[in-house]
């Protein structure tokens, strides 16, 4: 990627303090990124992975889903990448009070930081090989997470046994964690 352009992504970073509003931009469709976001978490551009994180994060502040598909977005540009799964993983957990309640805080591996209440979309969907129900949580706007192994174990210990199935309690509300 060309310096100008990370730099003039980095300022638009700056301006909206966070993630930029790509759901209100609707730029040309610029054509296909060899970039693909493997199901591990690595981004990997041109058959090389991208280990400069503020880039990788950079990346992540202006993606856009639609439909199966998913895009980086600038106000004037719009290049389709691929994502083998989805394009975070959620990496820690944490427990705090809300109210009076408990909320679980989860972050991600590009850094955000995502409360588990009523408002947020948490899914158990078939991972791996043998294909194994794993905990998704929605991130914003349609990107999902999916639970880390090490996050899920902690979870597992926080976790209330009813009838053969797991429950975590966050933001008022309990979540299936699995069944056994």
């Amino acid at each position: 990627m060309a310096e100008p352009l990370f730099e003039q992504l980095q300022a638009l970073q700056r301006e909206f303090r966070g993630h930029p509003p790509v759901q209100k931009w609707n730029p040309d469709f610029c054509g296909d990124m060899d970039l693909v976001i493997r199901r591990d978490g690595r981004w990997i551009h041109e058959g090389t992975e991208i280990r400069r994180r503020p880039l990788v994060d950079l990346f992540a502040s202006i993606l856009r889903r639609e439909g199966s598909e998913y895009f980086l977005l600038t106000p004037v540009e719009k290049w389709r990448i691929r994502v083998e799964d989805v394009p975070f993983i959620a990496t820690q957990v944490a427990r705090g009070g809300k109210g009076g309640g408990e909320l679980l805080l989860f972050t991600t591996d590009t850094g955000d930081v995502v409360p588990l209440d009523s408002e947020r979309d948490w899914q158990l969907r078939s991972f791996g090989e043998p294909p194994q129900k794993v905990p998704y949580l929605a991130v914003r706007d349609g990107l999902y997470a999916r639970v880390s192994r090490e996050v899920f174990y902690q979870l597992v210990d926080w976790a209330e046994d009813r009838d053969g199935r797991l429950w975590i309690r966050s933001g008022g509300k309990s979540f299936l964690l699995g069944e056994y």
